[in-house]
């Protein structure tokens, strides 16, 4: 049986901390893969800046020379609200035979009580949550005890670790003020996903990146 893990997200855009994520949940516990799911439309965020598929065409680009890293394939659903159970489900019927594990933010893990149909979901896989920055992890730790207490009183069971990763104070949001900003997003992003910004001109005006 493969182990397989999920990692969700809007990647707007995806920068080198998401990789970093993937990659040490890959080594950590033995993966055989890390199949990435940019949201459409996650339902506990504001939508993203751009479309669905600027964003995937990032991401792919992100990952191109990692075997083990897949991007999921597009299902038929029409475009709305992305719901983690609905993601699942349409990976089960692609990868029968599959331990399923999901990496997620302490920030997403913190809502998951209130994910819709968690009674379904969350049983089904084992939870990876990444700190929010370096030595947090006694506040994740809280956290956790909080989350596990709110899922028992709704009888749902939970498997949980912490996946701890090297801090890197890099975030999206930065990569899009940098480039509002004109600055240069150079070792921010992986270099093809630089020039997939650069070239489409995403997250600016009308001018382009100084270099």
């Amino acid at each position: 049986m493969e182990k397989v893990a999920i990692f969700g997200g809007t990647f707007d855009p995806i920068h080198w901390g998401h990789l970093l994520i993937a990659e040490t949940a890959l080594d950590r516990f033995g993966l055989d893969r890390v199949i990435w799911m940019p949201d459409r439309s996650p339902p506990h965020k504001q939508s993203a800046q751009l479309n669905f598929q600027l964003r995937r065409e990032m991401v792919q680009l992100a990952i191109a020379d990692r075997p083990t890293f897949i991007l999921s394939p597009i299902t038929t659903k029409s475009p709305g609200y992305s719901y983690a159970i609905e993601t699942l489900t349409h990976l089960q019927a692609i990868y029968p035979q599959t331990h399923w594990h999901w990496i997620v933010g302490q920030d997403a893990f913190a809502t998951l009580p209130r994910w819709y149909r968690r009674q379904e979901l969350i049983p089904k896989c084992d939870w990876l949550v990444a700190p929010r920055k370096e030595g947090s992890n006694i506040e994740l730790e809280l956290i956790g005890k909080t989350v596990v207490e709110q899922l028992t009183t709704q009888s749902i069971p939970i498997r949980w670790q912490v996946l701890s990763v090297p801090p890197i104070a890099i975030s999206s949001s930065l990569i899009r003020r940098y480039c509002q900003e004109q600055r240069s997003i150079r070792y921010l992003v992986p270099e093809a996903v630089r020039t997939y910004i650069l070239n489409q001109q995403l997250y600016q005006e009308h001018e382009k990146e100084k270099i």
